[in-house]
């Protein structure tokens, strides 16, 4: 059995339709926004309880099913095994693009253009879902889903549609698509478009000339002098933070 779960987890990370899920708190908000489970490996199953029961009591009974595996399979099934001593695979939801852009709801989207950093990734994920954004999409080579942006998201990415955009970008409806950049006009919260498109570039680079020439209007986060860029997932924040408070709570029309 050890034999055959670390070869389904070694496939599980080459496979589009998968998603290996590292720590407990991974698991935990995969399993309470519906995702597909297929095999829980733990270390501890008792102290896997005490953390469903603490943190997760309506995901408890899904994690009961855990299966309990020494020390040395877990950590042959992840680069580097979770503090939490569990990990397992999901099934990774289908993205329908045309519904997510149709999606009438007043919430933006987030656009990452060729995001590097899987942590960075997956933090904006958590913060897009913690702000009620529509999606995150991203361009690029990069998949947003791999175990480490899932890891930085907490799992968070069962919570709303993530997915990667084949290029060029395909139309995008109705949708404003907006750029966050230096150089643009400063950030007015009243005036952000309740279903734009919000591009995000690289810290480095920023956006690229092609997709700064797509969009409707740039806008700029205001940061004192001399300070250059902010991390990426600090600027997703920002800028949906800033819509959240002028769109008021959820729920709010």
């Amino acid at each position: 059995m050890p034999r055959d779960l670390v070869q389904r987890f070694q496939l599980a990370r080459r496979d589009p339709q998968l998603a290996v899920l590292e720590g407990f708190h991974a698991l935990k908000h995969a399993a309470r926004f519906g995702a597909e489970l297929g095999p829980i490996a733990t270390t501890d199953p008792d102290g896997l309880a005490e953390l469903a029961a603490s943190l997760a009591p309506d995901v408890a009974a899904t994690l009961a099913r855990a299966e309990i595996v020494d020390p040395e399979v877990l950590g042959s099934l992840a680069p580097r095994a979770p503090r939490t001593g569990v990990m397992a695979i999901a099934a990774r939801p289908t993205v329908d693009l045309a519904a997510v852009l149709a999606d009438a709801r007043p919430a933006p989207i987030v656009l990452l253009e060729d995001p590097r950093t899987m942590g960075n990734m997956g933090a904006c994920v958590r913060v897009a879902a913690g702000a009620g954004a529509a999606a995150v999409l991203t361009t690029g080579t990069t998949d947003p889903w791999q175990p480490d942006a899932i890891r930085g998201a907490a799992g968070l990415h069962f919570a709303l549609p993530v997915a990667r955009l084949d290029r060029p970008l395909p139309p995008l409806g109705e949708r404003p698509l907006l750029a966050i950049d230096p150089e643009g006009d400063d950030l007015d919260p009243a005036r952000l478009p309740s279903r734009a498109i919000l591009a995000f570039g690289t810290e480095r680079h920023g956006l690229t000339d092609d997709l700064l020439a797509a969009t409707d209007a740039h806008i700029r986060i205001p940061m004192e002098p001399g300070v250059s860029s902010l991390n990426l997932a600090t600027s997703v924040a920002a800028v949906l933070y800033a819509w959240r408070l002028a769109a008021g709570p959820p729920g709010h029309d």
